[in-house]
């Protein structure tokens, strides 16, 4: 019989842990884009257009926690989906607010009075809700990627 060793086994183990330990360096901070955005752009930018970002990079966030320990794609993605969902992301804004800064609130503020649009299957205040998640999500991102980070592992992942 094969030790660990010879098998490759352990070499494996440890993979997984160091990946799942380094879940959190998850994406390419904004200040390293090739395409700088000065802070006056950034207060152009309109609520829907940072929950658009938002939505792209929580989903992203999402997808890299789940990624480890590997799974099947099924389970990859409907892991994800459950979190993304706007039911999910209104609870997410709602257990991050004690711990927002006023400038945060007035994203969340902006980005839930700029959710217009009405869906049939959701209540429209959930979907306020969602939508002032991603636009606090894609506002941070621009802004302050560290403090996003920090937000973003408070959230409470069921895997």
């Amino acid at each position: 019989m094969k030790s660990k060793e010879e098998t490759g086994e352990h070499e494996e183990d440890e993979t997984a842990t160091q990946h799942s330990s380094e879940i959190y360096p998850w994406l390419v901070n904004a200040t390293q884009l090739p395409q700088q955005i000065s802070p006056a752009q950034i207060k152009q930018i309109s609520p829907s257009a940072l929950a658009y970002l938002g939505d792209a990079i929580y989903e992203l966030y999402v997808r890299m926690v789940y990624l480890w320990p590997q799974q099947r794609l099924e389970n990859y993605h409907r892991s994800v989906v459950d979190q993304v969902r706007a039911e999910t992301q209104a609870l997410h804004l709602r257990m991050l607010t004690p711990y927002l800064r006023s400038n945060e609130l007035e994203i969340v503020r902006r980005g839930r009075n700029s959710a217009t649009s009405r869906h049939k299957r959701l209540n429209p205040e959930i979907y306020q809700q969602a939508t002032s998640l991603e636009t606090l999500v894609g506002y941070l991102y621009l802004t302050d990627y560290p403090r996003l980070t920090e937000l973003l592992q408070k959230l409470p992942l069921e895997k």
